[in-house]
C-alpha cells in the first residue's frame, strides 16, 4: 500500500511539473561544472548534486521525497545516476526522467564528458570499471564492498554490487584461447578450453555465500588494532552459481575416487592474476572436499545467470562453498592434485588464525592452518549504528552465516 501511495504521488508531482513546464519560459542558459566540483556536494549540508548524462542536476529538496527511501539517493551523491537506476526498472519510466529535469542546475564540462583514457604504464590500468555504490577499501588492487542498506535488499546480490577482493591487478583474458590445465597424480594432464568445460561436464548450480577472512575488521579494530584491509559488515555477498563440479573435472584427469586415502592430499590452484615477478595468486582445498559431492565445489563460468564479471574471475573460477573466499581462486588457470598444499604466499603466510596473545612481532605463520571453513557470522544491516529511528515499530534487516554448510538455528 505504501508503495502504491508513493507512485500516485510521483505520478501527481509529475503531472504537476508538466503543467509547469507548459507555461515555462525558455530554457536558460546553465553554467558547466567538473565532475571533481559535483563530487564536493554529497550532503544536504553541502546540497546533494548528482549528475545524468552531460547534466548536473541539484536534489536535495527530493532527498526526503525519494520513495526508496533518502538514504538510497544519498549512495549517488557526488557522482552518477546511471549506475543506480540501471539496478531498479523503475527509474526507466518516462515521468521520472522530467522530475528529474526539474532540479537541473547545470552541464558538465566538456572535459569531463568523455571519459579519461587509462595510464598504460599502470599495471592497474586495465581493471574494469566498478560501481560507483561499492565503498571502497583499497583501490590497487581493488577491494570494495556493498553498502549494509544495499546487501539485505535481497537474497542474491546482484553482480554489480558483489563484494570484490583482489590481490593483485585484473588479468585480460581472451575467452577464444583460455586454456585451463588440469594435473593428477603421476602427472596425467587435461587441457580444457572454455567450451569443452561447458560442454564436457554437466552444469551444476549452487546458492552459495562467499565471505572475505576480514569481514568486520573494522570493528575488531575498534576492541584491539588489527592489520589489514578496514572492512566494515559487506564483504560478504550471495550469488547463484553455475560450472561444472570440480569431482567430475578430477575424475575425467584420471583421478580416482579413493585417492588420498592413505594421506591428506590437496587440490592446488593457481590463478591468472601475477604480480610484478610473474608470480600468481594460489591456494588450495583438501583433495577429500573436493571429491566430496555434497560439498559442490565448481569451476564456475556463471554468476547469477550470467558469465562470469571480469572483477569475479572471467571466465572461470573455484568456488568452494562454506569456505573462506580465498580459496575460491579467480582467473582459474591450473588445478593440481598435491601431497602438500599450495606453497603460495597466500596459503603458507596469510590467512590463517591465531590467539589473542599473538602478534605481528611475534607470530609463526608455520604453526597455524590455513583456514578454510568459518564459524558463524551475523550482522544488522539497517537501521546503521547512530541513525535515528523513527517512534513505534522498527523493520531491522541482517544476515545470519555459517560456514561448512552449517544451518544458521535461530538469530
Amino acid at each position: 500500500v505504501l508503495a502504491a501511495l508513493l507512485g500516485l504521488g510521483a505520478v501527481l508531482a509529475y503531472g504537476e511539473r508538466r503543467r509547469r513546464a507548459a507555461q515555462a519560459t525558455p530554457a536558460p542558459q546553465y553554467p558547466r561544472y567538473t565532475r571533481a566540483e559535483v563530487a564536493q556536494h554529497r550532503t544536504p549540508n553541502d546540497r546533494v548534486w548528482v549528475t545524468y548524462g552531460t547534466e548536473v542536476f541539484d536534489v536535495t529538496d527530493f532527498v526526503e521525497l525519494h520513495p526508496g527511501g533518502p538514504d538510497k539517493i544519498l549512495l549517488a551523491a557526488g557522482g552518477a545516476l546511471e549506475p543506480f537506476w540501471a539496478l531498479y526498472a523503475v527509474h526507466s519510466q518516462p515521468h521520472v526522467l522530467e522530475l528529474l529535469r526539474d532540479y537541473k542546475v547545470g552541464e558538465l564540462s566538456p572535459e569531463d564528458v568523455a571519459k579519461p583514457t587509462g595510464d598504460t604504464e599502470d599495471p592497474f590500468a586495465g581493471d574494469p570499471p566498478r560501481h560507483p555504490a561499492l565503498r571502497v577499501n583499497s583501490l590497487k588492487p581493488f577491494n570494495a564492498e556493498p553498502p549494509p542498506e544495499l546487501l539485505t535488499q535481497s537474497f542474491l546480490t546482484p553482480n554489480e554490487l558483489f563484494f570484490t577482493r583482489n590481490h593483485l591487478p585484473v588479468p585480460s583474458v581472451e575467452p577464444g584461447s583460455y586454456r585451463l590445465r588440469v594435473e593428477g597424480p603421476g602427472g596425467r594432464v587435461l587441457s580444457l578450453s572454455l567450451a569443452e568445460l561447458r560442454q564436457r561436464f554437466p552444469k551444476h548450480e549452487v546458492t552459495a555465500t562467499l565471505q572475505c577472512a576480514g569481514n568486520r575488521r573494522s570493528e575488531m579494530s575498534r576492541v584491539r588494532p588489527v592489520k589489514g584491509l578496514a572492512w566494515d559488515i559487506g564483504a560478504i555477498s550471495t550469488a547463484r552459481w553455475g560450472g561444472a563440479r570440480l569431482r567430475d573435472v578430477l575424475l575425467a584427469a584420471g583421478l580416482g575416487d579413493k585417492t588420498g586415502e592413505d594421506g591428506e592430499w590437496h587440490v592446488c590452484f593457481e590463478g591468472l592474476d601475477v604480480d610484478a615477478s610473474g608470480t600468481p595468486y594460489g591456494a588450495s582445498i583438501p583433495l577429500k572436499r573436493a571429491l566430496n559431492a555434497d560439498a559442490e565445489v565448481l569451476l564456475a563460468y556463471e554468476m547469477n545467470g550470467q558469465e562470469l564479471p571480469r572483477d569475479h574471475g572471467f571466465p572461470v573460477r573455484v568456488l568452494v562453498p562454506g569456505v573462506v573466499g580465498a580459496r575460491s581462486v579467480k582467473w582459474l588457470r591450473s588445478v593440481v592434485v598435491s601431497p602438500s598444499e599450495s606453497p603460495s604466499h597466500w596459503q603458507q603466510n596469510d590467512y590463517k588464525g591465531f590467539c589473542p596473545s599473538v602478534d605481528w612481532d611475534s607470530v609463526d605463520f608455520s604453526s597455524a592452518p590455513a583456514i578454510q571453513e568459518l564459524p558463524v557470522q551475523s550482522a544488522i544491516t539497517e537501521p546503521r549504528p547512530g541513525a535515528a529511528v523513527p517512534a513505534g515499530e522498527v523493520t531491522v534487516k541482517g544476515y545470519a552465516w555459517s560456514g561448512g554448510g552449517r544451518e544458521v538455528v535461530r538469530v
